[in-house]
């Protein structure tokens, strides 16, 4: 399959990640990802929910939308609408625990990590993207509080990304973009620690079916696009180290 921009089948779009974006937030982060741009903020809460008051543990939470410019056409705010789609709680609790799977709730203690991903432009793998800046904000906001936090133990237990991957005929497409994500045979989102360990796969055969080579496959290439990913967001935002077991 010809890639839209030229790209090779295991080639990212151009990145950028910005850290301390919002001048208010403990933690935010904009990540370019091709046409897809996504601001990220992470607010810090000296509380948690009622079900887990007293039980000396955190939490992490997250919030996803998109504005109404951020697609070809406009489209109206959720609160116009008066709820959310299920589309956007779906993203939105995929985001939260992935990132809750790179966090040491104990060593957190009872705090609450509010994570905004606000999708500014839309061009595929929003939902990736915001895992990705999502787990930088959320670096920087426990850096940025941990003079206070006394965090007993490094609060975080691993770098974490996600990538999305598109499979056509006998090709893994990394890191889709819009017009390929609508022509895959196989949409698959992944998402991935540093160490390799995997904390979520989420995929659908949309025009056809898949084997256990191809996911091996998939597997494969989502790993070192991963790999790719925390190495730039190792270099945006090297402080983060102090703060991970496994650094």
């Amino acid at each position: 399959m010809q890639r839209s921009d030229g790209r090779d089948a295991a080639e990212l779009r151009p990145l950028e990640l910005t850290m301390g974006i919002n001048a208010w937030a403990e933690g935010s982060c904009l990540i370019r990802l091709g046409q897809t741009h996504v601001m990220v903020t992470a607010t810090i809460e000296d509380k948690v929910p009622p079900f887990l008051r007293g039980q000396g543990q955190g939490w992490v939470t997250a919030e996803y939308g998109m504005l109404p410019r951020a697609t070809q056409e406009r489209t109206l705010r959720e609160a116009a609408r008066g709820r959310q789609q299920g589309r956007t709680v779906e993203i939105q609790r995929l985001i939260g625990r992935s990132l809750r799977a790179a966090i040491n709730l104990k060593a957190l203690g009872e705090r609450s990590i509010l994570i905004d991903c606000d999708v500014l432009q839309a061009d595929g793998g929003t939902r990736t993207a915001s895992i990705t800046a999502g787990f930088l904000a959320l670096l920087q906001a426990l850096g940025r509080v941990s003079h206070r936090a006394n965090f007993g133990e490094p609060p975080v237990k691993a770098r974490l990304a996600a990538v999305s991957l598109g499979l056509f005929g006998d090709d893994v497409l990394l890191d889709l973009d819009y017009s390929e994500d609508s022509r895959v045979w196989v949409d698959v989102n992944i998402v991935m620690m540093g160490h390799g360990q995997l904390v979520e796969i989420q995929g659908t055969a949309e025009h056809g079916t898949f084997d256990r080579k191809s996911l091996n496959h998939i597997l494969d290439r989502a790993e070192l696009g991963i790999h790719e990913l925390i190495s730039a967001g190792r270099k945006a935002f090297p402080e983060g180290d102090a703060l991970i077991a496994d650094s």
